[in-house]
Protein backbone atom coordinates (compact mmCIF):
# COMPACT_ATOMS: atom_id res chain seq x y z
CA UNK A 1 0.00 0.00 0.00
CA UNK A 2 1.35 3.46 -0.81
CA UNK A 3 2.21 6.15 1.71
CA UNK A 4 -0.69 8.27 0.44
CA UNK A 5 -3.14 5.42 0.96
CA UNK A 6 -1.80 4.96 4.50
CA UNK A 7 -2.33 8.68 5.14
CA UNK A 8 -5.87 8.65 3.74
CA UNK A 9 -6.68 5.59 5.85
CA UNK A 10 -5.49 7.48 8.92
CA UNK A 11 -2.69 5.02 9.62
CA UNK A 12 0.09 7.61 9.25
CA UNK A 13 0.30 10.72 11.37
CA UNK A 14 1.29 14.09 9.92
CA UNK A 15 4.91 13.85 11.09
CA UNK A 16 5.41 10.44 9.47
CA UNK A 17 3.82 11.62 6.22
CA UNK A 18 6.06 14.71 6.14
CA UNK A 19 9.13 12.50 6.67
CA UNK A 20 8.10 10.24 3.79
CA UNK A 21 7.51 13.17 1.44
CA UNK A 22 10.88 14.69 2.37
CA UNK A 23 12.56 11.36 1.69
CA UNK A 24 11.17 11.37 -1.87
CA UNK A 25 13.27 14.47 -2.54
CA UNK A 26 16.39 12.38 -2.00
CA UNK A 27 17.49 9.39 -3.96
CA UNK A 28 18.19 6.78 -1.34
CA UNK A 29 21.08 4.58 -2.31
CA UNK A 30 21.15 1.93 0.35
CA UNK A 31 24.43 0.17 1.01
CA UNK A 32 25.27 -2.78 3.25
CA UNK A 33 25.48 -1.64 6.87
CA UNK A 34 23.11 1.32 6.37
CA UNK A 35 20.38 1.75 8.99
CA UNK A 36 16.82 1.68 7.60
CA UNK A 37 13.26 1.79 8.86
CA UNK A 38 9.83 1.11 7.41
CA UNK A 39 7.53 4.00 6.45
CA UNK A 40 5.59 3.78 9.68
CA UNK A 41 8.74 3.27 11.71
CA UNK A 42 7.36 0.01 13.08
CA UNK A 43 10.54 -1.86 12.13
CA UNK A 44 14.15 -0.79 12.03
CA UNK A 45 17.21 -2.68 10.93
CA UNK A 46 20.37 -2.91 8.84
CA UNK A 47 20.87 -3.43 5.11
CA UNK A 48 22.60 -6.76 4.42
CA UNK A 49 22.95 -6.48 0.64
CA UNK A 50 21.28 -5.23 -2.52
CA UNK A 51 19.77 -8.03 -4.63
CA UNK A 52 20.46 -8.24 -8.37
CA UNK A 53 16.95 -6.93 -9.09
CA UNK A 54 17.54 -3.83 -6.92
CA UNK A 55 15.53 -4.92 -3.90
CA UNK A 56 17.04 -4.35 -0.47
CA UNK A 57 17.83 -7.36 1.71
CA UNK A 58 17.81 -6.29 5.36
CA UNK A 59 17.60 -7.67 8.89
CA UNK A 60 15.26 -6.19 11.45
CA UNK A 61 16.78 -5.36 14.82
CA UNK A 62 16.69 -8.39 17.10
CA UNK A 63 16.09 -10.86 14.27
CA UNK A 64 18.30 -13.24 12.33
CA UNK A 65 15.79 -13.47 9.47
CA UNK A 66 16.51 -11.65 6.23
CA UNK A 67 13.73 -9.51 4.82
CA UNK A 68 13.46 -8.26 1.25
CA UNK A 69 11.85 -4.96 0.28
CA UNK A 70 11.85 -2.48 -2.55
CA UNK A 71 14.06 0.51 -1.89
CA UNK A 72 10.95 2.69 -2.19
CA UNK A 73 9.38 1.01 0.84
CA UNK A 74 12.25 1.82 3.21
CA UNK A 75 13.60 5.05 4.62
CA UNK A 76 17.11 5.81 5.82
CA UNK A 77 17.01 5.84 9.62
CA UNK A 78 19.06 9.01 9.70
CA UNK A 79 18.24 11.82 7.26
CA UNK A 80 20.34 12.10 4.13
CA UNK A 81 22.33 15.38 4.31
Amino acid sequence: MSAIAHCIAGVLDQEAMAEIIESFAHVAEFKPGARVKTFRGSARGVVVRIAADGRVVWKADGSDSELMASAASLLPETPIP
